[in-house]
C-alpha cells in the first residue's frame, strides 16, 4: 500500500537549498547588486507565484530562501505544497514586503521553480503512464544537472517519483565497462567481501548474464536496453529461482530495474512485465521548464 508522503519528505536538505540559492543570487548580483533596482521607489509591494500552465509543482524552499538570503522583510506564504498538481491560473503563492527585494529576487526564485517543477510534471506523466500498466516504480538516474541533484531527486519525489542512488558512495552498481576485466560472480563475490553493508547492483543485457547475477546473488538487476519481451523472460527466471516477486509471493527477490530509452509511450508496456523498477534519465535531464510567472498585484 502506497501511503500519501508527508511534506519533509518531498523537499530536498536545508542546506542543499541554502547552498544553491547562494550560488544562484551570487551569479546574479556580483559585483555590484541590482542597479534596474535602485530606480524603484523604496516601497512595500506584493506579487503572486501563478502557474501559466497545469503541472505539479516542487521548488517553493528554493523561493522561500530566495528572499530569506535577500531581505528577511519579504515574506513569502505559499498557497500550495511541493507535490501540488497545477492547473493554469492557479495562485502558488504571494510574495511581501520591500519592493526593490522582490524585484530583485524575481528571477532567481522563478528559475528554482520552472526547473523543479517542470521535472516533476514529467515524472508525474511517467508515473501516471506506468500505473496504467502493472505497479513498477518509477525512480530516477545520475543524470541530472551538475550541483542540482538533491533539488532535482527531491522534485522526482514531488511527481511521485522515487530516488535512484544519489551518488557513487551510495550503493555499487556494476555496469558493462566495470565487466571488462572481471565476471559478474566474481564482481559480485568481491563487493560483498568488501562492501558487505552495501548494496550490489549488476547491469545485465540478456537473459544469460541476469541469470548469472540471481545465482551470484546481487541485490538488484539492471536490465539495460531490453525489449519488454526480454523483461519478462529475466522476471520468470527470477520467479522461478527465487519466488516472491512483484505482486506476491513469500520470499523476497532480487529487484528487478527496466533502463534505457523508455518512452511515455512504452512504460505501461515494461510496467506490465512484473519488474520492480523503471529508470528514466529524461526525468532529470531534459524536462522542459514549467511556466511560472510572478504578477504584481
Amino acid at each position: 500500500m502506497t501511503t500519501a508522503p508527508d511534506p519533509g519528505y518531498l523537499q530536498p536538505p536545508h542546506h542543499e537549498v541554502v547552498d544553491a540559492v547562494r550560488r544562484a543570487l551570487a551569479e546574479d548580483l556580483a559585483p555590484l547588486g541590482d542597479l534596474t533596482a535602485t530606480l524603484v521607489p523604496p516601497v512595500l509591494g506584493e506579487a503572486r507565484f501563478v502557474a501559466r500552465t497545469d503541472g505539479v509543482l516542487a521548488g517553493t524552499a528554493c523561493g522561500t530562501e530566495t528572499w530569506a538570503q535577500l531581505d528577511p522583510a519579504v515574506e513569502v506564504d505559499w498557497a500550495l505544497d511541493d507535490g501540488a498538481r497545477l492547473r493554469a491560473g492557479d495562485v502558488i503563492g504571494v510574495v511581501r514586503g520591500p519592493f526593490r527585494s522582490i524585484l530583485t529576487g524575481e528571477r532567481t526564485a522563478l528559475n528554482f521553480l520552472g526547473l523543479l517543477s517542470g521535472i516533476a510534471t514529467l515524472t508525474a506523466a511517467y508515473v501516471d503512464a506506468a500505473a496504467a500498466g502493472g505497479d513498477a516504480r518509477v525512480w530516477d538516474t545520475r543524470k541530472t544537472i551538475p550541483g542540482l541533484r538533491s533539488l532535482s531527486k527531491a522534485a522526482v519525489r514531488a511527481g511521485g517519483g522515487r530516488n535512484h542512488r544519489g551518488n557513487l558512495s551510495d550503493w555499487m552498481l556494476i555496469k558493462d565497462n566495470h565487466l571488462g576485466g572481471i565476471g559478474i560472480t566474481q564482481a559480485v563475490a568481491t563487493a560483498r567481501d568488501r562492501w558487505p553493508g552495501r548494496t550490489v547492483h549488476v547491469e545485465c543485457d540478456s537473459l544469460e548474464q541476469c541469470v548469472e547475477a540471481l545465482e551470484a546473488g546481487a541485490d538488484a538487476i539492471l536490465l539495460d536496453n531490453m525489449s519488454p519481451e526480454e523483461a519478462r523472460a529475466c522476471v520468470a527466471a527470477a520467479q522461478v529461482r527465487q519466488g516472491g516477486g512483484a505482486g506476491g509471493g513469500a520470499a523476497r527477490r532480487t529487484l528487478l530495474e527496466v533502463s534505457g530509452e523508455v518512452t511515455l509511450e512504452t512504460i505501461g508496456e515494461y510496467a506490465a512485465t512484473g519488474v520492480d523498477m523503471i529508470s528514466v534519465g529524461r526525468m532529470t535531464k531534459s524536462a522542459p521548464t514549467l511556466d511560472i510567472g510572478l504578477d504584481l498585484v
